[in-house]
């Protein structure tokens, strides 16, 4: 069965909106110069971050090996006539832990981009991806 999820998006000023789910959980978009938040394409590669990010981090704990820390990198390419669409899309995983792999991460993140991760499957983009392994700070 079909999941369907509603956002209103309030006008608070000018270029300045408020997304609001249907729990009540609320986001500033913004597209005012200055913006007090991110703007609307920015929230789509953040949308795409945050998506294949839950990915990673719930199939690594499953595998027994949860990262101790993690970070998504989004660099998006717009195509320079209206609309202005993303035609490319890098994501960088960085992320490590004890016991965690290469091979293991990039397991994950292949999963996540192909399989799991519906904001990736809604774009009409080429989004291509990598994964870094590293140490934290200090050790």
């Amino acid at each position: 069965m079909a999941t369907e999820k509603t956002i209103v998006i309030h006008q608070l000023c000018d270029k300045r909106f408020l997304a609001e789910n249907e729990a009540g959980d609320r986001s500033v978009i913004d597209g005012n110069d200055p913006a007090a938040g991110l703007r609307p394409m920015e929230m789509l590669l953040a949308a795409l971050g945050s998506c294949t990010a839950y990915d990673v981090v719930d199939i690594m704990k499953k595998k027994r090996t949860p990262l101790a820390f993690y970070r998504v990198e989004v660099t998006g390419r717009r195509a320079e006539k209206h609309p202005k669409r993303y035609t490319h899309i890098h994501v960088v995983h960085v992320g490590g832990g004890e016991g965690v792999t290469e091979k293991q991460f990039a397991h994950a993140v292949r999963l996540s981009h192909e399989k799991f991760c519906g904001a990736s499957a809604s774009l009409n983009a080429e989004i291509t991806w990598e994964v870094r392994l590293e140490q934290p700070a200090g050790n």
